[in-house]
């Protein structure tokens, strides 16, 4: 009969710890709390981008009341009344709905949705799409900068 043979070592317990296995969990965790924090920062610096190129085109100083103005007044485009709260709703924190197609819409404040307001070219192409289909035109640096304020000031 042959005998088997035996670890010399025995295998932790599952509630044991591996010396160093907690360091992986903290440097994790650090990663993302960092990623986090940056994150929730990134549109300042994109705002304020986008602020100094429409004050470098000569608008300013901006104004939240005025971005608010402007986000509720109604425009007839088309041959309809059209605007800003029709898809986004009165209160940019929560979450909107596309007029025509029904599809959600998720909410445009940066305090709530901290993906909002990250990336230049999509802040510039929404811009265009939104402001062609609200107002019938693009908006002037002055209104994109008061939009902006708005937005960021909620």
């Amino acid at each position: 009969m042959k005998t088997l043979k035996t670890r010399s070592s025995p295998r932790p317990r599952s509630n044991q710890r591996r010396v160093g296995s907690r360091l992986p969990s903290v440097s994790l965790w650090t990663a993302l709390g960092l990623a986090a924090l940056g994150a929730g920062n990134a549109y300042a610096d994109t705002v304020a981008d986008r602020l100094e190129e429409y004050r470098a085109a000569g608008a300013g100083p901006f104004s939240a009341e005025s971005g608010l103005t402007l986000w509720q007044q109604a425009f007839v485009t088309a041959g309809e009344p059209r605007a800003c709260t029709r898809c986004h709703t009165a209160d940019p924190r929560k979450p909107g709905k596309h007029a025509t197609t029904g599809k959600p819409i998720e909410p445009l404040a940066p305090s709530v949705n901290p993906k909002r307001l990250t990336d230049r070219r999509e802040i510039e192409k929404w811009f265009t799409r939104n402001c062609k289909w609200t107002l019938g035109r693009e908006c002037t640096a002055q209104e994109k900068g008061d939009l902006l304020t708005f937005l960021t000031s909620r």
